[in-house]
Order: C-alpha cells, then sequence, then structure tokens
C-alpha cells in the first residue's frame, strides 16, 4: 500500500524527511565505536578505539562515555538529515551561530580548511526521525545522547597526514527549542560525495526494535551493498553487538547466539534474506534499491 492509497483507507501514516544515510563507511565498520550497553555500564567505561581503514589511513575515536545503539540510531538521522536539509559550514562561518558550533567543533591540523555540515531542526524531528516519540524520557536521553556524540574527538591519520575534530557539535536555545547541529569534516564529505560512502535505508532503520538488530543492521549495510550478498559466522556477528568481549561462559555465548539469531529474524522481517547454509553461518543477500 502505497502513502496515498494508506490515506485514502484512513490509516494514519507518519510522513518523514528521511529516506536514507549516505554515511562515512568507517563510522558504520568500525569495531567498538558503538556496542550494545548495559544498565549503569556508561559510568563505567569510556570510548577510545582506533579503526585501520584502507591501506594507510586510521580513525581513533575517544569519548568519556561509550556509544550505544541509541547513539548511533541518533546518530544515523542526524546525519540523514544533513542530506537535504544540510548548510555548509566553512573555515570562517559568517553567522555567529556558525562561528560557536565551528569553534565547538575544535578542527585541528588538516581540518582547519576542510567544511563541515549544520543541521536546524527540533528535537522533536529527530526523535520523529528516529521512529520514537517526542516524550519526556525520550527528549531527556536525545540530548543526552547529543552531549555523549559531541564530546567524542576523532583523530585521522593518513600517512604522515592528520585531522582532528569532534564527531560533531550542537547549540540548543532553550528559550525557543531551536537546535542546530554542525557534523565533522569526515561525515560532510561522505555525504556531499567526496568520498565513498555507505547508504543506509531509514525505513529500515525505524522499523527495526532491539539495540542487537540495528547494531547488526549498520556494520552489514557497511559491507553489504545493495542487492548483494555475503557469508557471516555468528560469532562475528556476536562482535558486533558485543565487540571485544568474546566470553568463555557458556550461557553467555549461548545467550549471544540466541540474541543475534532473534536480530537476524528483524532483518528477514525487511526483507533481507537470510539462509543458514550450514550451522551458525549465514548468507546474507540486502535488499536492492527500489
Amino acid at each position: 500500500m502505497t502513502r496515498r492509497e494508506a490515506a485514502g483507507a484512513g490509516v494514519v501514516v507518519h510522513m518523514h524527511d528521511t529516506t536514507h544515510v549516505r554515511h562515512d563507511p568507517a563510522h558504520c565498520l568500525c569495531p567498538g565505536l558503538f556496542r550494545s550497553l548495559l544498565r549503569g555500564e556508561r559510568k563505567k567505561k569510556k570510548l577510545d578505539v582506533t579503526y585501520v581503514y584502507g591501506e594507510k589511513e586510521s580513525l581513533r575515536f575517544v569519548g568519556f562515555e561509550p556509544l550505544g545503539a541509541d547513539d548511533m540510531r541518533l546518530l544515523q538521522v542526524i546525519v540523514a538529515l544533513a542530506g537535504p536539509h544540510g548548510l555548509l559550514l566553512t573555515p570562517e562561518p559568517y553567522t555567529s551561530t556558525g562561528r560557536q558550533l565551528r569553534l565547538l567543533l575544535e578542527p585541528k591540523l588538516d581540518a582547519l580548511d576542510q567544511d563541515g555540515l549544520v543541521v536546524q531542526k527540533s528535537m522533536s524531528t529527530l526523535l520523529s526521525e528516529s521512529g520514537m516519540t517526542d516524550g519526556g524520557e525520550n527528549l531527556r536521553s536525545l540530548k543526552a545522547s547529543l552531549l555523549r556524540l559531541s564530546n567524542v574527538t576523532v583523530l585521522v591519520t593518513q600517512g604522515t597526514r592528520q585531522a582532528s575534530f569532534h564527531l560533531l557539535s550542537h547549540v540548543f536555545d532553550e528559550a525557543d527549542g531551536r537546535l542546530w547541529i554542525a557534523l565533522s569534516p569526515r561525515l560532510a564529505e561522505a555525504i556531499l560525495g567526496r568520498r565513498p560512502h555507505t547508504r543506509i535505508d531509514m525505513e529500515e532503520v525505524r522499523a527495526l526494535k532491539s539495540d542487537p538488530a540495528r547494531l547488526i543492521h549498520q556494520r552489514l549495510c557497511g559491507f553489504i551493498d545493495p542487492g548483494k550478498h555475503r557469508r557471516v559466522e555468528i560469532d562475528t556477528l556476536c562482535e558486533y553487538v558485543w565487540p571485544g568481549e568474546a566470553s568463555e561462559n557458556i550461557n553467555a555465548r549461548r545467550y549471544r547466539r540466541t540474541t543475534v539469531r532473534k536480530a537476524l529474524t528483524e532483518l528477514a522481517d525487511l526483507g533481507w534474506s537470510i539462509t543458514e547454509y550450514a550451522r551458525s553461518k549465514w548468507d546474507i543477500t540486502r535488499p536492492s534499491l527500489p
């Protein structure tokens, strides 16, 4: 049923601005950048992961708190909105808000001359595009997530050259609810087509229900192009959810594998083809583009 048909049938249809994300592949594939977190785990751990992307490039992500699936989904939404709605943040912004965002982004080294992108949307819009309601608890979680993402520093090293910046910066006006978000030059380059990007379907993002499914979904999108397939083993998928946490406990391993199987069921419900060609080994085919 199309949106027009659904509206004619009296079905409530939620219209969204975003259809897909043009994401930076390194942000999607980096092990440990986003992970499944237990309650209270953010207070005990910090973020410090390095990912070698390609032959001569590495990205180091450092933050005061680890990032979870909720932070990942919010970043997906912001990057998706920056596609049709992003405004160029040049090295010398001419507005006071632009200068503040640029200052908070803290570009250094090679990043001093690179462009960012600014999105101006409300908190309610961000929640709606995520597939969430704008209730009080969701708003509080959104503000906390924005703060975590803004505190992440990214150091990109390519050969002898380096660039440093925050993952994003934001300015929120409590009086009128206006929110400005600036994305790093690295993310801006992928959105603007200046470097290869990973395409993520936002309808799928909004439809997924569990954190493990969301984490696995982004990682798979990072290396399976639309209409293509790859083979993946169950312990590899477990690493996408719990990176660097191989457990010797039999019950823990059983729980994780069961959780991953349920997550794959969520993907299958979205049209992904999940074929178990051997025990705990899958051939996964991503849906083609419409």
